[in-house]
This record gives structure tokens, C-alpha cells and sequence, in this order.
């Protein structure tokens, strides 16, 4: 099995996380992709926004239309600081016939010599890094370090593209402080929940 990894705090899940995993599923052949949301991300100690159980049910809005895409609460359950490296090798050792990918933005690939163990992240999943119409070319030169060159090369040849997407969750957060609409930003049943739920409201 092809098993896409996509973590992050999904704070919310947006159309770009969907539109992403999209791209990732189809032109890796990917047979699943697991949104692992983290507890605490190492590089936002701040922590999310939306409480744990919130961002899980937005999630589970978002992916219960699309049989491949599944919720993984790993990270959740783990509690503490959520290191890639931690998660990888507990998939891979629950599902040890699995293929992993990281699904990445080019942008999360310039911080990965900030990460715990990128080594042994890079040796447990193949990076999918993601690069965005009209944005800069992701720099596998990064990986140098800690894989072969013929492991970049393959990375490399296997870079995901996708359509350019001005759309993130710190976006949304501040849209809806402002009272402005969700429309075209997140689906629908997320939007909804929101609303309902009063998330990221100002005072909330």
C-alpha cells in the first residue's frame, strides 16, 4: 500500500489542505493519505487555535466524502510536541508492509533542517514535496545532508504539482475575526461548524 502522511494543525482544514491532497493522491498514486493533525506543531508552540476535539470534527467534515482520506489522531493521542519522526515510526511499525509519503509544501521543505531527525524522517517516507504554480521551485538541495544523491534525484523526479492556492488557516482565522464570509475557503460543512461553534471569533 501507497500510504500518503499529511500532518500539520489543520487549524481549520481548508480548500487548499483538500486540493493538495488531491494533487498528492493522483499523480503519486497514493492509495490513502492519513491528515494527522498535531498536538502542538514544534515550530507553533503556541499551540492551535480551535481546541483538539474541534479541529477532529472539522476534519472529519472534510474528509467524509472522500473514502481514500482518513483521520489519524496519532499525534493527538501522544499529546506533547508532535515530531514527524515520532509519527512515521509508529505507522511504520503498525503498518509495516505500507509505503510512506510525506506530503510537504516547498515550503515546509526549507525547514526541515530545523526538524528532529531528518535523516531518519527521510529514510522512514518519501518526502512529496509539493510546488505551486507561480511559486519558487522547491530546493531538494536541502536533502544533501541526509540522503543520497540518487535518493534526491528520485525525490526530485517525483515533486508534485499543484495549481496556486492563496489560501491558508491564519488567513481564515483573521477572515473570520473580521465577520468576513468562508465561502471558497473551506467546504462548506466546515464553514458551517464554524459559524456554529463560534471559532476564532474575536474574544473567543
Amino acid at each position: 500500500m501507497r500510504l500518503g502522511i499529511f500532518g500539520g494543525s489543520f487549524d481549520p482544514v481548508h480548500l487548499g489542505h483538500l486540493a493538495l491532497a488531491t494533487c498528492c493522491q493522483r499523480q503519486a498514486t497514493l492509495d490513502q493519505v492519513w491528515f494527522t493533525p498535531a498536538a502542538v506543531q514544534p515550530l507553533k508552540q503556541d499551540g492551535p487555535r480551535a481546541t483538539h476535539e474541534d479541529r477532529v470534527a472539522m476534519l472529519q467534515l472534510a474528509l467524509a466524502r472522500q473514502s481514500q482520506w482518513q483521520l489519524c489522531q496519532l499525534e493527538l493521542e501522544r499529546g506533547g510536541v508532535s515530531f514527524t519522526v515520532d509519527t512515521l515510526r509508529t505507522i511504520s511499525a503498525q503498518c509495516p508492509m505500507a509505503e510512506l509519503y510525506l506530503l510537504m509544501g516547498a515550503d515546509t521543505l526549507r525547514w526541515l533542517p530545523s526538524w528532529k531527525s531528518p535523516e531518519a524522517v527521510c529514510q522512514l517516507a518519501t518526502p512529496l514535496v509539493v510546488h505551486r504554480d507561480g511559486e519558487q521551485a522547491p530546493d531538494f538541495s536541502i536533502l544533501t545532508p541526509w540522503v543520497t544523491p540518487q535518493r534526491a534525484r528520485e525525490i526530485e523526479q517525483q515533486q508534485i504539482e499543484m495549481p496556486a492556492m492563496q489560501i491558508s488557516s491564519s488567513q481564515i482565522r483573521l477572515q473570520v475575526a473580521q465577520g468576513g464570509s468562508l465561502e471558497e475557503l473551506v467546504p462548506a460543512e466546515v464553514g458551517q461548524y464554524i459559524d456554529a461553534r463560534g471559532l476564532y471569533r474575536l474574544g473567543s
